[in-house]
């Protein structure tokens, strides 16, 4: 066998791969013979070799080595430009010479396959000698050695996971895959095809049960719960009522005390005081171990003595196929991967194997043979250690063909247009252009190898396979209530990661849309992605984040935002109940990165695909990604509308998270580059840390993000603000008038600090320019004093006028005037100069530019006519905190004074006075005349 490795592993590509068919048909013959193959499992297959070889075809070093000129003589690649590719548009009409190079390939690569699959038959059929399980005639069969050595090397495969030195290469486990996948189904439909109360492979899930009775060994790796030796405490009565699992709490209490004795190690935290209190005493179980994970990144030898100690534990189960009263126990010896038996897997007439502890939501019927639910399982935890990571790396090949063939195509175009007596310019030129065609033909060949082997169609609907029965387990795991937390976190993973591969990877040449029941799916992917993301029973930062981030994902494409539309409509206001939920104590941008996917489309000036200052200021910068095209989603905004118009706590709380966000983030920009205005004006040579420009990007990105939250609030739902019989609408149209007048200050004054740095124009301040934050300012202005009723619009005026920071130049700013028009005038034509809403009109439509105007020549007469009424005030009358409005509130019980508006915002987050930290129990209205003649009265 080591020398039958040695020569399929390193034997040359030759043009029909003879060489290893050969070799993997003398494995075939030597595997037949029971007892050698049972032998090999059990010795050599995976303790001594890499078996996992055997289902590797190595990709050719040179194309020659393989013959893929002689399969592949005519060679093409996609001819798109890049603009066409970049905004979404199709190909132009091919060419007749373009569409017979095209075919000629497809017929190649269709020659390249056929020989691949021939090896891959062959790969397929030694696993499912392998997975034999009818050969246990004097022994266990083959599957049962094959589980336990799967097991094993899983193990080892998770335990080295992020290191350098990879046991198993991701390129084999990619292959083994879907070798894996073909002989499981292969025996899966077999068991169906004699008991019809089986299910077909293509129903296929794993049980929740197995999840959570400890007959199959999860080592490491992280449960949706936490740690599992946690979950088993504090869910015991659960497991009891919906189970039938009892543990013993005396017996792990006295394991406990035990282990802490023996260890002398410092005193750990309660979680792991439970977790290493469990030593392999006495175990009360019936079937096979009952292990405990920890988690991957609590790795130190105290934790690994305790993941060894927990492979037996103190436990009663009891099977609904026998009624035992609650006090029987059955005890039998605990028994760890490498001792389980036939019957401890497949279980007996009283024994349920794996499949104990079934819940009432699951069917009695069984699947499949209990076997071929584990392999499916490790099949599940393989893609998820390396396989995902692989493909997404081997997509490099079809980068690199895009890249040669926008070279070429650049190269070809100068060669049109060189002068015919630049010859010296000609000869580089025609020198440049066949290297670059010389390096397509091999690229073109190379990529036929990886869409045969990695990227074909039968490729695809196994993973499309693996999706699906990811999608059953999550399904049927929430449907066991709290024992879902047992699952472990790959599966949520594994879904997310799987659709992201068949949607990104597999393309163009095959697509997601034509696998069976494609919108089924989508909509089944949409509606876990909508109920888990803020899942309680989810407590790991990791798996959560990755939850929020495939939402996010989702709803930025029109096919996946149908599919969110499509879930039930209780679920689809779950999901946004959840988004507006207050953005303290949790991750809050990627939230609100959620709520204005739904709004871009929608919002003032808000239908860019590519940022307008990019294409305007640097053209050279349109090879930057582009955004994604808008599609709001009108539907989820009227939930979004819906449930801040009914809840009385929602809207404030929510809309004041925002706004103290907001608040933040445009703190730390303009912090930010300060400090980069500042290290740019030093007169020695110095650079400015990327990750800092990185941050300031971000910053003010999310500063852009709440304001458009801010407007899609205001347009769905104005009386949050302007009906102020509610008794906190006031108070949040004084903040966020503040922060407005905040942001056109920085943003407009002339020669300021933002200026300065946007003239810089740093690498990774592409972002940062006056046309995001501005537009975002002024559709909520428009929205408050333009749309809607007078009452309304006097409101929104007179607040926005009467807070201190109220400039009217930088309302101008907009328009490019510096200062404001006298009456009547009309406005000039944009300074090219200057910024102004007016020199955008491919994205500002002259309906949005017509409101501008008209909210300038509103403020222009308001704030004429508040100058000329307004009365001075004495500065003792004045509010304390802010300086802006009159004294209009007195704090009970210490009498402290301030204006409505500052504790009304800060009654928000903290009950303390200002002043004296008293606790205010009540805030009264202050009226200093009424209340100078009750003193006199009095008196």
């Amino acid at each position: 066998m080591m020398s039958l490795l040695r020569l399929y592993r390193f034997s040359p590509i030759v043009p029909d791969l003879g060489l290893q068919i050969h070799y993997l048909r003398l494995t075939m013959s030597i595997l037949r013979h029971e007892k050698s193959r049972k032998f090999l499992l059990s010795n050599v297959l995976f303790d001594m070799l890499r078996s996992v070889v055997f289902f590797y075809i190595k990709s050719p070093l040179r194309v020659e080595e393989a013959g893929l000129k002689e399969l592949i003589p005519t060679t093409w690649w996609p001819h798109r430009s890049s603009r066409e590719s970049r905004d979404g548009k199709e190909a132009r009409e091919e060419t007749t010479e373009e569409r017979q190079r095209r075919r000629a390939y497809e017929r190649g690569c269709q020659r390249l396959k056929k020989r691949i699959e021939v090896v891959e038959e062959l790969q397929v059929q030694i696993l499912k000698l392998l997975l034999d399980n009818k050969d246990d005639n004097g022994g266990e069969a083959s599957r049962y050695i094959f589980l336990t050595k799967f097991r094993k090397f899983l193990q080892e495969n998770a335990s080295g996971r992020g290191n350098t030195p990879v046991l198993c290469p991701p390129e084999y486990m990619v292959c083994f895959l879907h070798r894996l996948v073909s002989a499981l189904r292969f025996y899966w439909d077999e068991y169906k095809a004699s008991n019809p109360r089986a299910s077909f492979s293509e129903e296929a899930y794993i049980p929740p049960q197995i999840f959570y009775n400890g007959k199959v060994d999860y080592f490491d790796l992280q449960r949706l719960g936490g740690l599992l030796s946690h979950l088993r405490k504090t869910l015991k009565d659960d497991l009891a009522s919906k189970a039938n699992i009892v543990i013993d709490p005396l017996e792990l209490q006295a394991a406990t005390m035990d282990d802490l004795d023996e260890d002398e190690e410092p005193a750990p935290s309660a979680a792991q005081v439970w977790q290493e209190g469990q030593r392999p005493m006495q175990a009360l179980a019936i079937g096979g171990a009952l292990p405990l994970p920890r988690p991957g990144w609590l790795s130190s030898p105290t934790l690994g003595r305790a993941n060894r100690f927990l492979s037996t534990a103190a436990v009663s189960l009891m099977t609904p196929r026998r009624l035992l009263s609650t006090m029987e126990k059955v005890k039998v010896r605990s028994l760890n991967v490498e001792q389980r038996t036939r019957e401890d897997i497949e279980g007996s007439h009283w024994n349920e194997g794996l499949l104990l502890g079934r819940p009432p939501e699951e069917p009695e019927q069984p699947l499949t043979e209990n076997s071929l639910l584990e392999v499916l399982d490790g099949t599940v935890m393989m893609y998820n250690l390396s396989v995902h990571q692989q493909l997404g790396k081997m997509v490099g090949v079809s980068d690199d063909v895009n890249e040669y063939a926008m070279a070429l195509r650049d190269t070809e175009d100068k060669l049109r247009r060189c002068p015919k007596r630049r010859k010296d310019i000609l000869a580089e030129l025609t020198k440049s252009q066949k290297v670059f065609s010389e390096k397509l033909d091999h690229l073109s060949r190379r990529l036929a190898w990886v869409h045969a082997t990695v990227y074909s169609q039968e490729k695809m609907l196994d993973i499309y396979w693996l999706l699906r029965v990811c999608l059953r387990t999550i399904e049927h795991g929430d449907r066991t209530g709290s024992l879902f937390a047992f699952m472990p976190e790959f599966y949520l993973s594994v879904a997310i990661n799987s659709y992201s591969a068949l949607k990104n990877y597999f393309g163009p040449v095959h697509s997601m849309e034509e696998l069976p029941g494609y919108e089924e799916t989508l909509t089944r992917l949409a509606a876990i992605l909508a109920k888990h993301f803020a899942d309680p029973r989810i407590v790991g930062t990791d798996i959560r984040d990755s939850l929020m981030q495939a939402l996010a994902s989702y709803v930025c494409y029109p096919h996946s935002l149908r599919a969110v539309e499509r879930i039930p409509e209780e679920q689809r206001i779950a999901m946004v109940r959840n988004l507006l939920a207050p953005y303290e104590q949790r991750p809050w941008a990627q939230t609100n990165w959620i709520l204005v996917r739904l709004w871009r489309g929608c919002g003032f000036g808000y239908r860019y695909t590519r940022l307008p200052h990019l294409l305007k200021t640097k053209p050279e910068d349109a090879n930057l990604p582009s955004l994604q095209k808008p599609c709001p989603s009108t539907l989820l905004q009227q939930h979004m509308a819906d449930l801040l118009r009914q809840g009385s706590d929602v809207a404030p709380s929510f809309l004041n998270s925002v706004l103290n966000q907001l608040n933040w983030a445009f703190s730390e920009f303009i912090g930010m580059i300060q400090e980069i205005q500042q290290a740019a004006e030093r007169l020695e040579r110095n650079f400015v840390d990327s990750r800092q420009l990185k941050v300031c990007a971000t910053c003010f990105d999310l500063s852009v993000s709440l304001l458009r939250v801010l407007e899609m609030t205001i347009t769905l739902v104005p009386e949050i603000f302007l009906d102020w019989s509610r008794p906190t609408s006031e108070m949040l149209l004084r903040r966020l008038a503040q922060l407005l007048n905040q942001v056109l200050n920085r943003v407009t004054a002339e020669r300021n600090l933002f200026d300065r740095v946007v003239t810089l124009r740093l690498p990774g301040l592409e972002s940062v320019d006056h046309y995001p934050i501005l537009v975002a300012v002024t559709g909520i202005l428009v929205r408050l004093l333009v749309h809607g009723p007078t009452s309304e619009t006097e409101q929104a005026t007179s607040v926005l006028l009467a807070d201190p920071c109220f400039q009217l130049r930088s309302i101008c700013y907009l328009l490019g005037q510096p200062e404001p028009l006298a009456p009547g005038t009309t406005l000039p034509a944009p300074d090219r100069k200057r910024f102004s809403l007016q020199s955008y009109t491919d994205y500002i439509s002259a309906e949005e530019l017509a409101q501008v105007e008209q909210m300038l020549a509103h403020l222009t007469a308001a704030s004429a006519q508040a100058a000329a009424a307004s009365l001075p005030t004495n500065e003792e009358d004045l509010c304390p905190i802010c300086y802006a409005h009159p004294i209009s509130a007195v704090f009970q019980p210490c009498g402290h004074k301030s204006c409505k508006a500052c504790i009304n915002q800060h009654l928000m987050n903290n009950k303390d006075c200002f002043f004296c930290k008293a606790t205010i129990v009540s805030v009264e209205d202050w009226d200093k005349a009424a209340n100078t003649s009750a003193m006199s009265s009095a008196a």
